[in-house]
């Protein structure tokens, strides 16, 4: 026995095996004798390749274990054979929305809001943006932009006139298709409201722009000064009036003024007075038509029950309206009723049949005025029996 070699249990002849590293233990050494020390140190220094196959290498246990832990491949999946190509496999898609997607998804909304013709229209549009970049656009000597108007402003007013308003128009055959003429209508909606679906309506049946007269309390409050001019409104004076009309313009007068958009609701479709007739006299200077307007629907998308008196002098304002939403509900209350509109056009009153001086006869101008003011209002009647319900 005293011959014998010593070997460590469960090394299998190799120092140090079951302690999981290549160099054994110093007691392993000790047991093994000074033969087994001299070829550990040998094997010690060989490469990992000259490890006998018998022998399983260091660590294979801890990636035995890892291998054990890796779930099985999916059954779904082809694996590749010992002859197949392994650029084959198809890798997956990565994450996120392709770029076709996004593509079809933007070509189908352009159809959606612009319609089937949405390249052409796109195109126009882009060229309108170009030339507002470079200042190739032009302005009258009123400061009327027409196709900012027409392609801005009145595609935002679009959908509330076809939409939420829901405005059914009569009457067009009585706006003349080419030279002046003067639109009067009554005015009401706490708001001017009214004068921008008029216009709207003019623009999107005919084809020719109204020209509103706007009042001085329109020129002096900032954003709204520069946005009337631009749509087209001049003030309202005896001499642009003239000078539009004798131009050829259609221009839009709204004689009743602050005292017709701020009445209260209870006094809803009663017309105010039409001032001394200024409107009239300008016509008949100018020969032209003055076309009567109804418009009924206005009155009930803000309905005014209350006013302070103290603070619209503060902000030098004609009123600051309380109405059944605002100011209690704050800017939601600024929302419009959706009510249900009807806009008459009634036959034109002549005017060039009066002799030169006419315009400057006060009782003939009156008598005209109130001619044109009894027509609207009796026009009013008969829209409001023939309307259904408020917001029908």
């Amino acid at each position: 026995m005293g011959d014998a070699e010593i070997i460590p249990i469960g090394t299998r002849g190799r120092p140090g095996r079951g302690s999981g590293t290549r160099r054994p233990s110093s007691a392993a050494r000790d047991l093994a004798g000074p033969a087994t020390r001299r070829r550990t140190t040998r094997e010690d220094a060989a490469p990992d390749d000259a490890v006998p196959d018998d022998v399983a290498p260091d660590g294979a246990v801890g990636e035995a274990r890892d291998l054990a832990s890796v779930p099985p491949p999916d059954r779904d999946v082809p694996l590749a054979g010992p002859g197949d190509d392994a650029t084959a496999v198809e890798a997956p898609d990565p994450p996120g929305i392709p770029a076709a997607d996004w593509l079809n998804a933007l070509v189908a909304g352009a159809r959606e809001v612009l319609g089937e013709d949405w390249e052409s229209r796109l195109a126009h549009g882009l060229a309108a943006v170009r030339r507002r970049l470079t200042g190739e656009y032009a302005v009258d000597e009123y400061g009327f932009d027409a196709e900012l108007t027409r392609r801005l402003l009145f595609a935002i007013l679009r959908p509330l006139a076809e939409k939420w308003f829901r405005i059914e128009v009569r009457g067009l055959e009585n706006i003349p298709a080419d030279g002046g003429a003067l639109v009067v209508s009554n005015h009401s909606g706490t708001i001017p409201v009214d004068g921008l679906m008029t216009m709207f309506s003019v623009t999107e049946h005919t084809g020719r722009f109204l020209r509103p007269l706007g009042a001085d309390l329109v020129f002096r409050t900032p954003i709204v000064a520069g946005l009337a001019r631009k749509m087209g409104a001049t003030l309202a004076c005896t001499e642009d009036a003239e000078r539009m009309l004798s131009g050829g313009e259609l221009v839009g007068v709204w004689p009743e003024g602050f005292k017709g958009i701020g009445k209260p609701y209870s006094e809803r479709y009663k017309l105010q007075r039409f001032g001394r007739g200024g409107f009239v006299s300008a016509a008949m200077r100018t020969g032209v038509p003055v076309i009567p307007v109804s418009v009924v629907g206005a009155e009930e998308i803000y309905p005014l029950v209350g006013n302070v008196p103290a603070l619209a002098r503060l902000l030098g304002l004609p009123y600051v309206p309380i109405t059944p939403l605002f100011p209690l509900l704050g800017p939601l209350g600024l929302v419009p009723l959706p009510s249900k509109w009807l806009i008459e056009f009634g036959e034109p009153v002549r005017t060039d049949s009066y002799g030169e001086g006419a315009a400057d006869d006060p009782m003939l101008v009156l008598n005209v005025t109130d001619q044109v003011r009894e027509t609207i209002q009796q026009t009013l009647y008969a829209l409001l029996m023939e309307r259904p319900s408020v917001f029908g």
